[in-house]
């Protein structure tokens, strides 16, 4: 069974975040709105979602 994947996009500006939230943002692989990255499912990456909930949009990939 192949690894779970998430899909996730940015969905609101980085204008705003503190520079911390900033950070995680560019660490997940995200630059500009509307692009999607997809990251293997694991705790590490959930934890970094977690911080940013409220700029992503995040869904499970097939």
């Amino acid at each position: 069974m192949p690894d779970k994947k998430l899909k996730v996009t940015l969905r609101r500006s980085l204008i705003g975040l503190s520079p911390k939230q900033e950070a995680t943002v560019k660490a997940l692989g995200l630059r500009r709105i509307r692009q999607s990255v997809s990251h293997t499912d694991s705790a590490t990456i959930r934890g970094m979602i977690a911080k940013v909930t409220h700029v992503l949009e995040v869904t499970r990939e097939a």
